[in-house]
């Protein structure tokens, strides 16, 4: 439990720091500025920050959410985010420590999770970072969700490759699965998520398509359609439904919220934008840490275990 506990810690402790650099992204990237110069300092009086004025969490709490120079307002975001994320990667720690310290772990194992949880702390990272920059600027770069796929899709045939090299070793072959069945499982799982690949980025294209045909404008990005891809290549098929379904329910409910509360101005209702792609990372990230588990206890429950 101890080693658990330090672990998550130093885990927080890192993503405490990932998510302040996150915050500097979310920043500079739409300015079209770079994330390596110049210092980190005050938008609003350019006051280089000094050491202890970035500190991730702390300095925030510490200066009460203001520039200790002109004492303007430092967003609620750089806060929420770095917490975020120093969560995150505790998570992803907690997870992966188990598999780890077991008796039976063997080398093969430890690797496996220790890769397991290094490309989910990236994927949690990137989405992360998509869902601020969806939320405050309707904006989801092609560099980051097509680069993401690309490196999804390197991860997920890397894995591929790996697991039938290992599975089909006569030392993993059984009297009942048998070496076919062990691969056929494999070339199974391979065709869902070549599914998972076409599938998604077309419903949102046809989603697309709809909204426009009906309302004769605009209402979701060709970004969220690469989102989706991007879902796919790291996810695989289930996961990648089960992140689709949490983002309906969350734009839902917030969109439910936005109807019942009372009028605040003169825009009709009906144009307020909603970020999708801030919903789908959200669900991305649940599905990322949670989705085997949850898809299974759905399924048990359907009675198909």
């Amino acid at each position: 439990m101890i080693l658990l506990l330090l672990s998550a810690f130093f885990a927080g402790l890192l993503g405490l720091a990932f998510g302040s650099f996150l915050n500097v992204c979310a920043s500079r990237w739409p300015q079209g500025e770079s994330v390596a110069s110049p210092r980190s300092h005050c938008l609003h009086c350019n006051h280089t920050l000094s050491w202890w004025e970035n500190l991730p969490l702390v300095s925030w709490l510490a200066l009460d959410g203001r520039c200790h120079n002109c004492g303007a307002r430092i967003g609620l975001r750089y806060l929420v985010v770095e917490l975020a994320m120093g969560v995150l990667w505790a998570i992803v720690a907690i997870q992966t420590l188990p598999a780890l310290t077991s008796p039976e772990a063997t080398a093969p194992v430890i690797f496996d999770a220790v890769a397991f949880g290094v490309v989910k702390a990236a994927l949690c990272w990137l989405l992360l970072c998509l869902a601020v920059l969806d939320a405050e600027h309707f904006w989801l770069p092609d560099w980051l969700t097509l680069g993401g796929t690309v490196v999804g899709l390197a991860i997920s045939v890397a894995r591929f490759t790996v697991e039938w090299l290992w599975r089909t070793l006569p030392l993993h072959w059984s009297a009942e699965v048998g070496m076919v069945g062990r691969r056929a499982h494999i070339y199974d799982t391979a065709v869902l998520w070549l599914i998972g690949l076409i599938a998604f980025p077309a419903l949102i294209l046809l989603l697309r398509w709809a909204y426009r045909a009906l309302r004769g404008r605009e209402g979701i990005g060709l970004g969220d359609a690469k989102l989706m891809l991007l879902l796919a290549a790291w996810l695989g098929l289930s996961r990648t439904l089960l992140a689709y379904v949490l983002a309906v329910v969350i734009g839902g409910m917030i969109g439910l919220i936005i109807l019942l509360r009372p009028k605040e101005s003169a825009e009709p209702r009906s144009k307020i934008k909603l970020p999708l792609g801030t919903f789908l990372c959200i669900g991305g990230i649940v599905a990322a840490l949670w989705g085997g588990a949850i898809v299974t206890a759905y399924l048990t429950w359907c009675g198909f275990y």
